[in-house]
This record gives C-alpha cells, sequence and structure tokens, in this order.
C-alpha cells in the first residue's frame, strides 16, 4: 500500500485542490484517522495501483456510486474533467448502470450528471 503523501498526491489530482483544501480543512479530532485511512487505503492503495488509469478508475467509480445511489457521485462526476473523462463516456457509464443495477439508480445518476453539466455549460 502506498503513503499518505502518495494517496494525497492522487486525491489532488482527481478532485482537486480546492476541494481537497475544504476537506483537510473540516477535518477534526472526530475523522481525522477515517481521513487517513481514507487517502491511504483508497487513494493510495486503490486509484494509485499502475494497471488502470485515472480515467478507468473515474469511470468505474461513477458507475458504482451511481449503482448504489451514493451521494459522493455528484463529487465525481465533477471530477471527471480531471481524469480526462467526458460526457459522453459518462453516459455510457450510466448506460451500463440502468442494465446492471437498474434504471431507477440510472435515472437519478443521469440527473445528477444532466443538473452538473449544464451548470458547467458541458
Amino acid at each position: 500500500m502506498g503513503t499518505y503523501e502518495d494517496g494525497m498526491k492522487v486525491r489532488r489530482a482527481v478532485l482537486g485542490d480546492e476541494h481537497v483544501d475544504r476537506a483537510t480543512e473540516a477535518i477534526t479530532d472526530l475523522d481525522a484517522d477515517f481521513q487517513r485511512w481514507i487517502t491511504e487505503t483508497a487513494w493510495a492503495g486503490v486509484w494509485a495501483r499502475p494497471d488502470l488509469d485515472l480515467r478507468t478508475r473515474s469511470l468505474l467509480t461513477i458507475a458504482i456510486l451511481g449503482a448504489l445511489n451514493h451521494d459522493e457521485l455528484e463529487l465525481h462526476l465533477r471530477a471527471a474533467r480531471n481524469t480526462g473523462v467526458t460526457p459522453d463516456h459518462i453516459r455510457e457509464a450510466l448506460l451500463h448502470v440502468a442494465v446492471y443495477a437498474g434504471v431507477p439508480a440510472a435515472n437519478r445518476a443521469f440527473k445528477i450528471a444532466k443538473d452538473i453539466f449544464g451548470e458547467e455549460g458541458a
């Protein structure tokens, strides 16, 4: 597994400095260990692995979060531009969500994506 510093490098590349700065400034004693664990486990231990590029990992994350109806979908849709994911790629990933996880999950994910890309002019 990678280090905290490795994780922060990937986290910043994917989510952007502004988001990561806000998140780290909001850390308290209550969630400090959790935030460190996420950075080391998810970002350094998974996202930094060499066999998939960030674009592929981003699409996988979007599909999984869409399928599970998780709130972090919005965060990862916004971050997708940092990994080379296009709205066309997102459409294809969400079509997979519809087939393999259900139309209601995909419908919600498409709504969130439309709201985000409508805001950004994409």
